[in-house]
């Protein structure tokens, strides 16, 4: 027996066979006949492989078989600078994939096409009750409206993939779609159990408070010399922690700072207008929680910049908890396949009334300088719908995009944890270059732990530094 695949597959080519021999094409207007014609979409995307989207293909081209997706996995190091060259030379895809925080970017760098408001498509039916006949319809259908992205969606992705732009073929400010998600990652916390077991703790500590605390301090070890041999957390340094920008980030976000505001000016070195305690900023606030664990002088110490890359010592049995994300799963998993380690949710602030926890995704788009950037939409919004998502995310393990498959993902044993968070997790924008300032919030980390600044003069040139990227142009 066939399975279902096989038989998308071999329909797939029994329509193309039968659309371009000539049956079902007889007194077609020359508009359907130019939606038959075969075109070829271009799709670049990180990190997963054709497996991943092999069933997708297959689907769709069941409904579009004049259309061919070549599909394109590429490094991640390598990828940015290849679609910057792939566009400067005009051979860049049609789709392709970029991190929630780069959308803006690549707007302001005119390489994105906004969702159209509706998409006319050619689809192959086959008519006749005696006689089987191919024909070819053309269907207009309305693409998601804001309403539907709203609700469909994760809230965080209407913040990162709707931009209000002014729009002269109607002289006001419209919001326009600029990509749709296939899942949302969150940050969360891995841990090791065995060291935990040796501790006497039996699950890390909701909240960032004395327990916290003194769990770090359990689970650090020091030789006769003073040296750190175990770490309780990867908490306190810049560089040699992964992830410390988004980690800082989302202990300023919980502790009530205002990152950046609506009028694109840095936020976080300043005291919330509305915020209660009007003797606190709550990101320096969130700054000298963050350091002091490299502080040698505070309870807390545990880290420092002598130390590892903090996965390293993760791996390595060295470190009892980790922050990061469920894509890093598995390579845990590859390189440390006798680990024993959990995952729990990313810690709270003790007495918010709401969790807030920090999103990390990619987003699906098109390129503006596609000529089938209809056809490319078409793919894009096929693609990110419910049935098509759940076969993405059970090969890629990840949270999903979508409201309607978090209840029924927060149960898994792998990502659970992850899918939980989705529905309170946020992001910040941070200007045309999100890789310098997450390198800046790492610096800014570093001079606090080295001495170089105080926690206020490194908090507030940071703030400007970053307040750059949203200032500048490509």
């Amino acid at each position: 027996m066939l399975n279902r695949k096989a038989k998308l597959s071999i329909l797939s080519l029994v329509l193309v066979f039968v659309l371009f021999s000539g049956f079902g094409c007889r007194c077609v207007s020359r508009e359907v006949q130019e939606k038959m014609q075969p075109i070829k979409l271009t799709y670049w995307r990180v990190w997963d492989g054709p497996d991943a989207f092999a069933e997708i293909l297959d689907r769709y081209r069941a409904l579009h078989p004049f259309i061919t997706i070549e599909y394109r996995k590429l490094r991640y190091d390598e990828f940015e600078q290849a679609l910057i060259e792939a566009f400067a030379a005009d051979r860049g895809p049609d789709i392709f994939s970029i991190q929630n925080t780069w959308i803006r970017k690549y707007k302001e760098m005119d390489l994105l096409a906004p969702m159209p408001a509706s998409i006319t498509m050619a689809y192959p039916v086959v008519k006749g009750s005696i006689k089987k006949e191919v024909v070819t319809e053309l269907r207009t259908t309305p693409s998601i409206s804001l309403k539907q992205l709203k609700a469909d969606f994760i809230d965080v992705v209407y913040k990162d993939v709707v931009i209000n732009e002014f729009d002269e073929r109607v002289g006001a400010y419209v919001e326009k779609v600029y990509g749709l998600p296939l899942f949302i990652d969150t940050l969360a916390v891995y841990y090791n159990n065995d060291l935990f077991n040796n501790a006497g703790i039996t699950t890390p500590p909701a909240y960032w408070n004395r327990e916290f605390q003194q769990d770090v301090k359990k689970l650090t070890k020091q030789d006769n010399k003073g040296q750190i041999i175990q770490s309780g957390v990867a908490l306190g340094g810049g560089d040699n922690v992964d992830r410390s920008s988004d980690i800082l980030s989302i202990l300023m976000m919980q502790n009530g700072t205002e990152m950046i505001n609506d009028r694109g000016s840095v936020m976080f070195s300043q005291r919330p207008a509305d915020f209660e305690n009007k003797n606190i900023i709550p990101g320096l606030d969130a700054l000298r929680f963050y350091v002091d664990f490299s502080n040698p002088a505070k309870e807390v110490y545990c880290w420092n910049n002598n130390l590892g890359n903090s996965m390293d010592m993760f791996l390595q049995n060295k470190l009892a908890m980790m922050f990061g994300y469920a894509y890093m799963m598995p390579q845990i998993r590859a390189d440390a396949p006798k680990l024993k380690f959990s995952v729990a949710e990313l810690p709270q602030i003790e007495g918010n009334p709401q969790n807030t926890n920090f999103a990390n995704y990619w987003a699906e788009v098109v390129s503006r300088k596609s000529r089938y950037s209809s056809e490319a939409w078409d793919f894009v919004q096929f693609i990110t719908r419910a049935e098509q998502a759940k076969s993405y995310l059970a090969q890629a393990k990840k949270p999903p995009a979508l409201r309607a498959l978090v209840d029924e993902m927060k149960e898994d044993k792998e990502i659970g944890v992850f899918v939980g968070q989705t529905l309170t997790a946020e992001s910040w924008y941070r200007g045309v270059d999100a890789n310098a300032a997450e390198a800046i919030m790492r610096e800014m980390i570093d001079d606090v732990v080295t001495g170089k600044k105080t926690l206020e003069d490194a908090l507030k040139l940071g703030a400007q530094k970053v307040q750059q990227t949203i200032n500048k142009k490509e």
